[in-house]
């Protein structure tokens, strides 16, 4: 867990304003607008970018600017994913989106997005982040944080120079993983995974450090992979999550009604990007298709089952270490499938 965050500053600001208070001088001191600094490793077009800019453009018109929020995209900052936690829990940066499997050394609750083949479409995913959002916010609250919003991406898939459309074409290709979850589960089917991060991606498939890579076709998008692969196999690995989360000293300098109105704008941006992420597969494939990419959606059955098979141990695996939390997630996440079952059916 991170260690206990320091206070000194608000500490200091507390002793100096009894006594301006005192000598009547606080009302002629001008209010100033907040400056924060929000970090983000993927590119200004990335589907999270773009939601962290609504979420700026909503915050800047409900404290009618009294909330001044920078955006830094292409880890800009110097800080990845996996440096975010840390970074926002000690304040050298205010707010960071972080890919949540990134997170996982600090709790394994951070894998829970991307267990594989779990939920496979947004609607599955969405339901698991709501019954999960009260213990992903309980590890940012006991460290000094609060989770604002998710930032959900497209299913993953892999990118490759060839179809990856049946368990041979796996064995022993050299496969970015983006967590332990991903890098586990393509053990178990054979392949060679490396784990990097986003940053790192392109430099390995222009030197030849990799080969293919486990993401979506947005992020395949966003860097530009038709310069290196040729094929997306659309295998529904699972729906990760980017989270948002915000520096509780930062947030707490706010006034009370600034404080509401970043909570308002995350809400609202919380709702806007899980219905963006549902059009912008759409959109992916159609720009992958201009650029000459073969898409394989869907892949064969067989090979979607035989995953699925080499993925379990992974899940199980989760569950132990997790404990309680997971099983009671999972129990609840998989009644509400039943339900759903059961009125489809009704339906038909």
């Amino acid at each position: 867990m991170a260690a206990s965050p320091k206070r000194p500053q608000g500490a200091r600001s507390s002793r100096l304003a009894a006594p301006l208070l005192a000598l009547g001088l606080a009302a002629s001191v001008p209010a100033q607008a907040a400056d924060m600094d929000f970090s983000n490793e993927y590119n200004a077009s990335s589907i999270h970018a773009e939601g962290d800019a609504w979420f700026i453009d909503r915050v800047e018109t409900l404290t009618d600017g009294e909330v001044d929020i920078t955006l830094h995209t292409g880890g800009a900052l110097g800080f990845r994913s996996g440096d975010h936690f840390y970074a926002v829990a000690d304040n050298a940066v205010q707010i960071a989106d972080s890919l949540s499997g990134t997170l996982g050394g600090i709790d394994p609750i951070f894998l829970l997005s991307s267990l594989p083949f779990l939920a496979d479409d947004v609607d599955a995913a969405h339901r698991l982040y709501e019954i999960a959002r009260p213990e992903y916010a309980k590890v940012f609250e006991d460290n000094d944080q609060i989770l604002l919003y998710a930032s959900p991406w497209p299913a993953s898939g892999i990118w490759a120079e060839e179809p990856i459309t049946s368990m041979e074409a796996l064995e022993g290709l050299k496969i970015r993983s983006y967590d332990r979850n991903g890098t586990a589960t393509l053990v178990s089917a054979g392949a060679s995974p490396v784990k990097l991060s986003w940053a790192d991606v392109v430099p390995q498939l222009a030197t030849g450090g990799i080969e293919a890579v486990l993401t979506s076709a947005e992020a395949g998008a966003n860097g530009s992979f038709w310069e290196h692969l040729s094929d997306f196999s659309a295998i529904q690995y699972a729906v990760p999550l980017n989270m948002v989360h915000m520096n509780r000293d930062a947030f707490e300098s706010l006034s009370e009604e600034d404080q509401q109105a970043v909570l308002q704008a995350a809400e609202e941006t919380d709702a806007h990007n899980w219905e963006v992420v549902k059009q912008r597969v759409a959109e992916n494939y159609a720009q992958l298709e201009e650029h000459g990419i073969d898409i394989h959606d869907p892949v064969p059955a067989e090979f979607q089952a035989a995953l699925a098979e080499a993925a379990q141990p992974v899940v199980d695996d989760w569950v132990e270490s997790t404990g309680e939390r997971a099983s009671r997630i999972l129990e609840e996440f998989h009644q509400g499938n039943d339900g759903q079952e059961s009125d489809e059916e009704t339906a038909q």
